[in-house]
């Protein structure tokens, strides 16, 4: 398995990282710096270091994932019994869910766990239930999922935890499905968190004035709400920013749907400053908006450090902080909470959730490596300006 990098040494690094260029009068942070801005953010993401805001879907206090660690003793239990797993996707494609089915398979390897099936539900309710009930027909002894709708996945996940199935969510958990009874648990990041990261970061590239539109998850997401509730609430420090327009978008086309929602934001709103998006995906479609409209002064936060967004991090254009996952460690915890219920043992946490993470064009690169332990690929490496 890949070496976990996380810890307070490693965050409080990232953050002198974010702090060291805060004067610059690039993309990230506005002509006539405020020196009060500035203090007052680089103040909250250090007092935040360290700290998970979020509770678990049903108000669960977190842990932390050093409660999934696993014995000797129990490894070699869990690697003698032949055990299967299934991953259930919502949809893949994107880096955050490739690193967290590298995060799983990794650890499921390790610890001797066979992965029958991984699967795509292209973020549709109707085709992740065919899913589960696909991977049913090949008896796992775990199921690893995210579920696309809590309400219209519930059934089928309830039959396969009947079925004796062990079963661990990723972020968000289906309705009426109770944590150490139904499931074993949900691991996460600190999705709230990350919002108010990524709010704090952007009232620093917008110097603390502006007006703003916001694009959100238009669905009953447990995760993607806290970032958008995060965020909301730690604008209102910020009293000269003004969200003059929210839209939602639904997908599964993220992407497009969030560059037509922006193409109409810029265009009702020609002053606007900037536009908040709740995860990368969509966060590129606002890029495309606002390239396509001739507006690459457009500040742009977000969530999630994927790829794309990484570039234009890394070139200091569009893209001007974000608020950072760590899915590879989450995919390793959900493995091992999920191989730790199939031996028996009691006592695991219902809910774990691993700290937000501040990213800029300032410490994009360790960023990268601190998310998915892997040093960034050229792609990000050769767009990085000094």
């Amino acid at each position: 398995m890949k070496k976990l990098i996380t810890g307070m040494g490693v965050t409080a690094a990232l953050l002198l990282a974010l702090t060291a260029c805060s004067s610059s009068g690039d993309n990230g942070q506005a002509d006539g710096v405020d020196a009060a801005i500035v203090a007052q953010v680089d103040a909250a993401l250090a007092e935040l270091d360290g700290q998970v805001l979020s509770l678990g879907p049903n108000g669960e206090t977190p842990s932390g994932f050093e409660t999934t660690e696993l014995t000797d003793e129990e490894v070699a239990q869990i690697q003698a019994g032949g055990y299967t797993a299934a991953i259930v996707m919502h949809y893949s494609g994107n880096d955050w869910s490739t690193a967290q089915i590298e995060g799983l398979k990794a650890e499921f390897a390790r610890l001797g766990v066979e992965v029958v099936a991984v699967t795509d539900a292209d973020f549709k309710p109707e085709k992740q239930v065919s899913d589960i009930e696909t991977v049913m027909a090949l008896n796992p002894d775990i199921i690893v999922s995210i579920p696309t709708d809590p309400v219209a996945t519930s059934a089928a996940f309830k039959k396969a935890a009947a079925a004796g199935i062990k079963i661990v969510f990723m972020d968000n958990v289906p309705a009426d499905m109770v944590g150490g009874e139904d499931y074993v648990s949900v691991v996460s990041a600190d999705n709230k968190g990350n919002g108010v990261v990524s709010a704090h970061l952007f009232a620093k590239a917008l110097n603390g004035k502006g007006k703003i539109g916001l694009i959100y998850h238009d669905a009953d997401f447990f995760v993607t709400k806290q970032r958008y509730d995060g965020f909301k609430e730690t604008l209102s420090q910020y009293p000269n920013i003004e969200i003059v327009e929210e839209k939602g978008i639904g997908g599964p086309d993220f992407a497009g749907d969030a560059q037509a929602a922006a193409t109409a934001m810029l265009t009702k709103h020609a002053d606007l400053d900037g536009i908040w998006g709740v995860w990368d995906v969509p966060a590129e479609g606002i890029m495309a908006a606002a390239r396509e409209a001739g507006r690459t002064d457009l500040k742009i936060a977000t969530q999630d450090l994927g790829t794309n967004v990484a570039i234009q991090l890394a070139k200091n254009e569009l893209i001007v902080g974000l608020g950072a996952q760590r899915p590879y460690d989450q995919g390793v915890a959900e493995a091992r909470l999920a191989a730790a219920a199939v031996i028996g043992k009691t006592g695991l946490p219902n809910f774990v959730a691993l700290g937000a993470l501040p990213v800029s064009h300032d410490n994009v690169l360790e960023a990268w490596k601190t998310v998915y332990n892997a040093d960034a690929p050229a792609s990000v490496k050769n767009a990085f300006v000094k």
